[in-house]
């Protein structure tokens, strides 16, 4: 399968509006515009990528465009039994908010530690007006662009 892979600061000035989490292992992003970001890593024999944690609360990143997505990396403190490992560090932050998001990559040093980010299938935009009805989203996004337009439609 060819998957077309983006930068993690491709989602700056994004705004999302539904952000899923499976099992630790996979994130998907899903904008306003009906993109959607899959973050994941395909396993292989001898390592073990997944998201370690998460602090912050993930719904302060909905309804307002992201002012902050970046990445970062590093070999700091060792998890314990690991031959070879990294830590990878993916900050957002919106105007309600910051969340850093921890994974982590384990392996014997000969395979993959990284994160994959490529993008995913496109949202009609009736599944997106659903998500952003599931997540109380249509007020807060007409209000922040009518703000932006110089409106206030409160």
């Amino acid at each position: 399968m060819s998957y077309d892979y983006v930068k993690f600061e491709d989602l700056l000035g994004q705004t999302l509006v539904e952000i899923k989490v499976d099992d630790n292992e996979s994130m998907t992003f899903i904008t306003k515009e009906g993109k959607s970001y899959n973050m994941y890593h395909d396993q292989d024999c001898c390592e073990h990528v997944r998201i370690e944690d998460i602090v912050g609360d993930l719904k302060d990143l909905l309804g307002n465009p992201l002012l902050k997505a970046e990445e970062s990396t590093n070999q700091d403190n060792p998890p314990e039994y690991a031959d070879s490992y990294t830590w990878t560090f993916y900050k957002l932050a919106t105007i309600k908010g910051y969340v850093d998001i921890r994974w982590l990559g384990e392996s014997n040093g000969y395979y993959s530690e990284s994160v994959s980010i490529h993008k995913g299938r496109d949202y009609t935009q009736e599944e997106i007006q659903e998500l952003m009805t599931k997540n109380n989203l249509s007020e807060k996004i007409d209000i922040y662009q009518s703000k932006k337009k110089g409106r206030y439609n409160l």
